[in-house]
């Protein structure tokens, strides 16, 4: 499963809810017919349960949802706090360049010199911009998830090649 966001918060009083994405382009999500959710974003599979979308769409600075069956704010707020996502097969198609955070958990990061930093443990949004979170044991890094920082990201080979020193 695919972590794709969040549900923050009940939006009046017709089931709707408010939704913090989790990586760029959320609109796209309005192409699934269903999406699922689940308690816990590391829960297995069969925990995540699939609802059926009956609206999706920007609101303000934010993006708000509604799910059929769901049809007032004490359906709503009874959503709120779990985590949106889907199967790999039922996303739309990233562009180049473009990756699902899913994608990016476990990579090896390296730096220009091939010093291995550590691996992906997680991705945050800060608003600004996404942060990779690098563990090497005990160590954590905090790399922002612009160009100026990722030079290259490598599916097949399983690696970010980053601007970082070793000892930042």
């Amino acid at each position: 499963m695919i972590v794709l966001g969040r549900i923050v918060a009940p939006f009046g009083v017709k089931g709707w809810v408010r939704v913090h994405p989790f990586g760029d382009d959320p609109l796209s999500w309005g192409e699934m017919p269903q999406w699922w959710l689940a308690d816990d974003a590391d829960a297995p599979e069969s925990a995540w349960q699939p609802v059926k979308l009956a609206g999706f769409k920007e609101h303000g600075a934010g993006l708000v949802a509604a799910f059929v069956g769901h049809d007032d704010r004490n359906a709503a707020e009874a959503l709120q706090g779990r985590f949106i996502g889907a199967p790999r097969e039922a996303l739309p198609k990233p562009d180049a360049d473009e990756y699902y955070w899913g994608d990016l958990i476990g990579l090896a990061v390296v730096n220009q010199a091939g010093e291995a930093l550590g691996t992906v443990e997680a991705l945050m949004s800060t608003g600004a911009h996404d942060v990779l979170q690098v563990r090497d044991g005990d160590d954590e890094r905090l790399i922002p998830f612009v160009a100026a920082y990722v030079l290259d990201v490598d599916l097949a080979a399983r690696t970010i090649r980053v601007d970082w020193q070793k000892d930042w």
